[in-house]
């Protein structure tokens, strides 16, 4: 009986081969306690750094590893909503970078759930922005079709 090994042919799909620099900001309403909001950043983008800028209220967090997207990636396959998404990173595609927002209510449990306007997340969306010299390569990555 022949062992079964992984077709290394999938593997571009599945590991992250580009550079991309990734922000999450959101702006911070005078009632909001900016930890909380900080917290449900952290719940969609992981391995950050953060910075909290409480005079300005607004809250950035920034990472140049592929991984921090990983759970927006699952989430992207797990929720059937990669086509959709793919259509709204790619709408929003400007020279090497494209930004979307993300509902905050949303973010503050883990989910992940996108906007097409600011007007769908109440307390105001947050915005993710992808930057890279191959943005087309990590959008196709976030939200390949994988078999299996």
């Amino acid at each position: 009986m022949r062992s079964q090994r992984p077709s290394t042919s999938g593997w571009s799909k599945t590991r992250a081969d580009f550079r991309v620099k990734v922000t999450l900001e959101a702006t911070l309403a005078p009632s909001e306690d900016s930890q909380k909001v900080l917290d449900a950043m952290k719940r969609i983008l992981v391995d950050n750094t953060a910075v909290v800028d409480d005079t300005k209220r607004m809250i950035k967090l920034i990472s140049v590893e592929a991984s921090s997207l990983s759970t927006l990636r699952d989430q992207l396959r797990d929720r059937h909503i990669r086509a959709a998404a793919r259509r709204l990173f790619m709408s929003e595609l400007s020279g090497g970078s494209t930004t979307v927002m993300l509902n905050r209510q949303a973010a503050a449990v883990g989910v992940v759930a996108l906007c097409s306007s600011a007007d769908q997340s109440p307390l105001g969306p947050i915005y993710l922005t992808l930057d890279s010299e191959r943005i087309e390569a990590v959008i196709d990555w976030l939200t390949a079709y994988e078999s299996g």
